[in-house]
């Protein structure tokens, strides 16, 4: 796992809401946000579905960016389909969170992910990948997350995450996770090996990963879209 979430030199040192507006969906109409970081400039575009308070938890997703997975739908990854799925379950349930973090690639941006991916196509796994280039595993950081989830109003919440890394950091930011709800797809076959990585080498929380049971059934259904 990333132990990079504690570090004061890179906390958030505050967030302000520039911008509010309207935003119909394709699973439902959203109130779209924009934050941005006082310390690193950084912007955080955020999902609110219904009327948050305090007292009542509510669904709250943290979700890397991922230009490759939410905008070009590969299969290389879980992640648009996690995004997808988050924003389905705060429909159905009525209020909720989703904070669009742009930290693309593990934070090391998009270019020296498609040079991961070049490393990937020649063997190298995700975590050997970012090593290689020079970064480490995972350079994420939650700290302003944690602060825009505040100024949300939100003290106690459901947290849909598989991360173990980005539940440590929720809780260490003073905000009571009163659930985790698992946000796990089926793996796909070309995700497999993604999926199998943040399991076995960053702790993911992925049930539905069984290297054994997962190798036979792409093996028998090699072309099916899972």
């Amino acid at each position: 796992m990333s132990t990079n979430n504690g570090n004061p030199d890179r906390n958030c040192a505050g967030v302000e809401r520039l911008a509010e507006a309207n935003l119909p969906t394709e699973f439902g109409m959203f109130r779209i946000m924009a934050f941005k970081s006082n310390l690193t400039g950084e912007d955080f575009p955020v999902l609110v579905k219904g009327e948050l308070s305090p007292d009542r938890p509510s669904l709250v997703r943290i979700h890397s960016q991922c230009l490759t997975g939410d905008v070009f739908l590969s299969l290389k990854c879980d992640c648009g389909r996690q995004l997808q799925r988050a924003m389905k379950l705060i429909q159905a349930e009525g209020h909720g969170v989703i904070i669009y973090q742009q930290q693309e690639g593990r934070g090391i941006g998009i270019t020296n992910k498609i040079r991961a991916y070049a490393l990937q196509d020649a063997g190298q796994d995700t975590v050997e990948a970012n090593i290689s280039l020079g970064f480490e595993a995972d350079l994420r950081q939650y700290e302003c997350c944690a602060e825009i989830i505040k100024q949300l109003g939100l003290r106690r919440i459901r947290l849909m995450s598989n991360n173990p890394d980005k539940i440590a950091a929720v809780k260490q930011a003073g905000i009571e996770i009163v659930e985790r709800v698992s946000l796990e797809v089926e793996p796909h076959e070309n995700s497999l090996g993604y999926m199998k990585t943040k399991k076995e080498k960053m702790g993911h929380l992925l049930e539905k990963v069984d290297p054994q049971e997962n190798a036979r059934v792409l093996i028998s259904n090699p072309c099916k879209d899972r």
